[in-house]
């Protein structure tokens, strides 16, 4: 589906404040209210809306540690680990990339034995071959909003 000018201004309105009534985004990008309903419904029926969420202070809710590990998958075996990795609550993001390793995740923790035991687990996934796990220092930008 392609989106157009319209669109993106009301998927704007919904990324600043998914707590804004349909009224208010109509009223911030000039047309009605069925309009924004009508285009909204759209979007979330076509899957470009998956959802609506509140953005959390992690650090604020003790997870001091961010992790972001490389993982190295036996030829072929990915859609296997993915499945073990998708039931692991830590992880925030994981991405199947090119590269010297098959495998990124973005985790989250509160303590370093949390860190030490989801690497554990991780290398206890069968086809996991190594990892390489990176901790990040200081969050310069974290928003997943691209418009």
């Amino acid at each position: 589906m392609m989106l157009d000018d319209l669109d993106e201004k009301i998927l704007e309105q919904h990324l600043r404040d998914p707590r804004q009534s349909l009224r208010e985004i109509a009223r911030k990008v000039s047309v009605s209210a069925g309009t924004v309903l009508t285009r909204t419904k759209r979007m979330e029926k076509d899957g470009i809306i998956k959802g609506y969420t509140t953005i959390l202070d992690h650090e604020k809710l003790g997870y001091q540690l961010t992790a972001i590990t490389e993982v190295t998958v036996s030829k072929g075996k990915i859609l296997e680990v993915a499945k073990e990795i998708f039931k692991i609550p830590a992880i925030c993001a994981a991405y199947n990339v090119t590269g010297l390793t098959d495998v990124i995740i973005i985790a989250k923790f509160k303590t370093r034995k949390e860190l030490s035991d989801f690497t554990k687990t991780l290398l206890g996934i069968p086809f996991v071959e190594r990892t390489n796990t990176h901790i990040v220092l200081i969050t310069i930008k974290e928003d997943f909003k691209l418009l």
